[in-house]
């Protein structure tokens, strides 16, 4: 790298940077998951049982594709919430997984439902009612065109659901 190169100012402020800042939504949307939830249910956590809840019986892999997560990390997730006993894991045919809540799980995710609507509302309090529907009509968005994964699994499901 030349000296040049090293001092020339950069095109893009940080601040502007797409990535900078959906990096720091994140870190904003994790810290107030916890401080209404606390620590004892992650927001990954939450999103496994949330997905479990609204598709019982799915098996891992299309969770993990639901979820936005790797099949691994999601397969470790899967066993810690399974010795909590929040989760059954049934093996299918082909080494694969089923997964459902257990009642205790759907008594985790009952008492979490209060401080969702709490967080949404909290994160989305500071923008106007017509800029929360754009916000969230951007995101859906940006997700959707960036995420091709995320639609496979979830028109599976809905063709299953079909059947």
């Amino acid at each position: 790298m030349t000296t040049q190169t090293a001092s020339a100012p950069l095109s893009i402020e940080i601040y502007d940077e797409p990535g900078h800042l959906i990096r720091r939504a994140q870190q904003i949307a994790v810290s107030k998951f916890h401080e209404v939830h606390g620590r004892h249910v992650t927001p990954i956590q939450y999103a496994i049982l949330r997905t479990l809840h609204e598709t019982p019986g799915i098996d891992q892999v299309t969770l993990a594709q639901l979820i936005a997560l790797d099949t691994s990390t999601t397969a470790d997730i899967a066993a810690r919430l399974e010795t909590k006993g929040w989760i059954l894991r049934e093996v299918m045919p082909r080494r694969q997984r089923r997964l459902s809540l257990t009642p205790e799980g759907e008594e985790v995710l009952l008492e979490l439902k209060p401080g969702v609507d709490v967080l949404y509302h909290g994160m989305m309090s500071s923008l106007e009612p017509a800029e929360q529907k754009e916000f969230m009509r951007l995101l859906r968005k940006f997700v959707h065109l960036h995420d091709p994964q995320h639609q496979s699994a979830v028109r599976k499901i809905r063709l299953a659901a079909k059947a």
